[in-house]
């Protein structure tokens, strides 16, 4: 019988600069040429811990700087002299990949970081040459990784490093046995980082079985997640959400805006409606080609597109400092896809506080409490001007008693029609 592997907390430390995060000279010097000056909190909690070689859980809602925190401690510890896979990082979707593809190339201080990203929707060949350039650094979804490996492409016998990045969103998608035909591949004598907003059973059962005494930080009831974001909710009519919309929409003018569906359908749907009535607005979801997902992406994050309408498993991979609003059109089956939503405004480079509003049906109640004991915080109700959130009644015309019914025209309310 295996013997339970136990999980330590991390001790609070009160750095203040990356210099005091056990980071080395060079990678600092450049930090400051890209412009990282503070650590984010989950960077100050987790690098002096990863640095160290130690298993690490990062518990941190969406925007808080995990990237840097697993992505630092890596490019400090590899060696750019040896070809061949020395780090996987795992991501649930295409455009998360790419963004933390993107974050590392940016951190390394050497050119001579061969990368590869290994997603879906791309073709392989490229990839393949990628890794057979000797990528020190592969970066992909789980789907298409295992297809490498199944190919001989991706060799995982010099792997030092993996990192399981928004565990628990790749669990909801249904990685959990691609992740872990992949970890019992990788050796035995290797470190493995877990970030993830939220930690439900299946993600400690993977933390469980697949790592070693891992250190556990959790930022999860960070007070910033709650105080740097006004939530608010608003009751209405299912039939008035899409008039509640655009008056939100007219009333708040915001910078640059996430509205969330809960269907591919529903996305589709609000897009040609406020295409019409809207500039620069599109909508993203898994259904579109990866070329034009991509060039959705672009363009909102060059402020080009300015309503995003966005299915849950998208908007995981969107990560644009610009954002001040988020919508939630349909109100997360979920509490923690709340998490993640507004985890999507008042990114770390934001200046100004973001603002998350939900809509919520008459017998949506249930749900509303949930997200508020999850969050651990009172959601205030928000009232749009000149908006009535539900359609007002007209009064039937009273019709008094009759013994008899004669001539009956004169009773008859035109407004109902026939029957």
């Amino acid at each position: 019988m295996t013997e339970k592997k136990k999980t330590k907390t991390a001790k609070k430390i009160p750095h203040t600069s990356f210099a005091e995060l056990g980071l080395d000279d060079h990678l600092i010097k450049h930090l400051s040429e890209v412009g990282y000056v503070t650590p984010s909190p989950i960077q100050v909690e987790l690098i002096p811990i990863a640095v160290t070689g130690q298993d690490c859980i990062g518990q941190a809602r969406t925007g808080t700087g995990k990237t840097a925190a697993f992505s630092l401690p890596i490019l400090q510890q590899i060696d750019l002299r040896r070809p061949g896979a020395q780090a996987l990082i795992l991501a649930p979707t295409r455009e998360l990949s790419e963004q933390v593809a993107e974050e590392i190339r940016k951190l390394c201080p050497d050119k001579t970081l061969n990368l590869a990203v290994l997603v879906g929707g791309k073709p392989v060949r490229p990839q393949e040459n990628q890794l057979k350039k000797g990528a020190q650094i592969a970066v992909g979804t789980p789907g298409r990784v295992i297809d490498h490996i199944n190919r001989g492409n991706l060799k995982l016998n010099t792997l030092k490093y993996i990192v399981l990045d928004e565990a628990d969103r790749m669990l909801d998608i249904g990685f959990r046995p691609d992740i872990e035909k992949i970890l019992r591949k990788c050796p035995t004598e290797r470190q493995t980082l877990l970030l993830s907003a939220t930690l439900p059973p299946p993600v400690e059962r993977l933390a469980q079985r697949y790592m070693q005494n891992p250190v556990m930080i959790d930022l999860s009831d960070n007070k910033v997640s709650v105080d740097a974001i006004d939530q608010y909710y608003i009751t209405v009519d299912p039939n008035r959400k899409i008039k509640l919309l655009t008056q939100l929409l007219f009333q708040e003018r915001p910078k640059q805006t996430i509205v969330f569906t809960r269907t591919k359908r529903g996305a589709d749907k609000l897009d040609r409606i406020f295409s019409k009535k809207l500039k620069d607005v599109a909508a993203i979801h898994g259904d579109l080609p990866q070329t034009k997902r991509d060039r959705v992406l672009k363009k909102f994050r060059e402020g080009k597109i300015r309503l995003l309408i966005a299915t849950d498993v998208m908007g995981r991979g969107i990560d644009v400092s610009g954002i001040s609003h988020i919508i939630n059109f349909d109100i997360p089956e979920f509490s923690d896809d709340y998490v993640h939503r507004i985890g999507r405004v008042g990114r770390l480079s934001s200046d100004q506080k973001g603002a998350a509003f939900t809509f919520v049906a008459p017998d949506e109640g249930e749900q509303l409490t949930n997200i508020e004991n999850r969050i651990n915080h009172m959601i205030a109700e928000f009232r749009v001007d000149n908006f009535e959130a539900y359609k007002p009644q007209k009064p039937r015309k009273k019709i008094e008693k009759v013994s008899h019914l004669g001539n009956t025209e004169h009773l008859i309310n035109p407004e109902f029609g026939d029957f």
